[in-house]
């Protein structure tokens, strides 16, 4: 598990069937709150938000549980936001 900022959308106009319906963000890995490599893009299983910290995994069997296709070419998935209060 890793944490990432949310920095933007990706929008597909075509994309593998098990990511139909998926928000897809774009996000940067941090790490000790500063940006970590480049930007990667993750399907949203938390509701996240612009410029929300969230929880990233690049547990397959996660991504091929949560999109139901085990075939699915999803690795990055966003499994929660962090609270800051």
């Amino acid at each position: 598990m890793q944490l990432a900022r949310v920095i933007g959308q990706a929008v597909a106009t075509v994309k593998h069937p098990s990511m139909q319906g998926w928000k897809l963000l774009v996000v940067q890995p941090l790490h000790e709150g500063q940006p970590d490599g480049e930007p990667l893009v993750a399907v949203d299983a938390a509701g996240a938000g612009d410029k929300d910290v969230v929880m990233l995994s690049s547990d397959g069997a996660f991504a091929r549980t949560l999109v139901n296709d085990r075939k699915t070419p999803v690795r990055w998935t966003i499994m929660g936001v962090v609270d800051h209060r």
